[in-house]
């Protein structure tokens, strides 16, 4: 079984799994319906598209870096044309507000994420061949989120097993020494339950469960070096 690698990494990310209406969530680690939903960018696949060979990949995460949860105030809508600020805010029912909305934003600040996609050889080659010209800009859980650092990592297509894989692959940050990192592994049967495993095209917004199983890996101390953000 292959694993693919792939490097997470920027200022901001956020990975909401039960955002409704004003207020986005987000997980303390990336989201399987966020990956793929990347993927899917760096692929060029429509959001009306399948995605049921993507959904089936087991994916797995190592946190080199914890990010930080902050929270980000913003208002919708406030125009100083009543007229205008009247027509810019639909309600569900199907009116307009004329008074602003607060929309509070949750994101993770600093995070380091080294992501493991298990699957067909013959797929994942696909992605990481995308991953390196992607078809449309890649980010981090939200549009303007962008990566400080490639997503793409060079031989990061390794003839292994999640786990294996996840261990194996150097730290993605400086360290003098092994580190203790927290892992999260997808599993068939057991662990916490995440509703982010896509089950229609990303236009159906339609996402079932899946369980994922927490554990700690100690991972060697060499930092990998990347030309690309030499």
């Amino acid at each position: 079984m292959a694993t693919l690698l792939l490097r997470l990494q920027g200022p901001m990310q956020a990975w909401g799994t039960t955002s409704r209406f004003d207020e986005r969530d987000t997980q303390l680690e990336p989201s399987k319906s966020g990956v793929l939903g990347l993927v899917c960018a760096a692929l060029g696949r429509d959001r009306s598209e399948p995605v049921q060979d993507l959904a089936d990949l087991r994916m797995g995460v190592r946190v080199d870096r914890e990010g930080v949860p902050m929270r980000d105030y913003q208002t919708i809508g406030g125009d100083r044309d009543l007229e205008k600020q009247r027509k810019s805010i639909r309600t569900a029912t199907g009116g307009f507000r004329s008074d602003p909305v607060v929309s509070p934003r949750f994101y993770l600040s600093d995070a380091v994420f080294l992501v493991g996609l298990e699957g067909e050889s013959g797929l994942l080659k696909c992605i990481h061949t995308a991953l390196r010209q992607p078809f449309w800009p890649l980010a981090l859980g939200r549009k303007s989120f962008v990566p400080s650092a490639p997503v793409y990592l060079p031989d990061a297509l390794v003839d292994a097993p999640l786990q294996q894989a996840l261990v194996q692959w150097p730290l993605l940050i400086e360290a003098q020494a092994s580190q203790r990192v927290r892992t999260l592994l997808e599993d068939k049967s057991e662990g916490a339950i995440r509703l982010d495993q896509p089950v229609a095209p990303f236009a159906e917004r339609r996402f079932g469960p899946r369980f994922v199983k927490s554990s700690f890996l100690t991972v060697g101390g060499e930092h990998v070096s990347d030309p690309a953000v030499a």
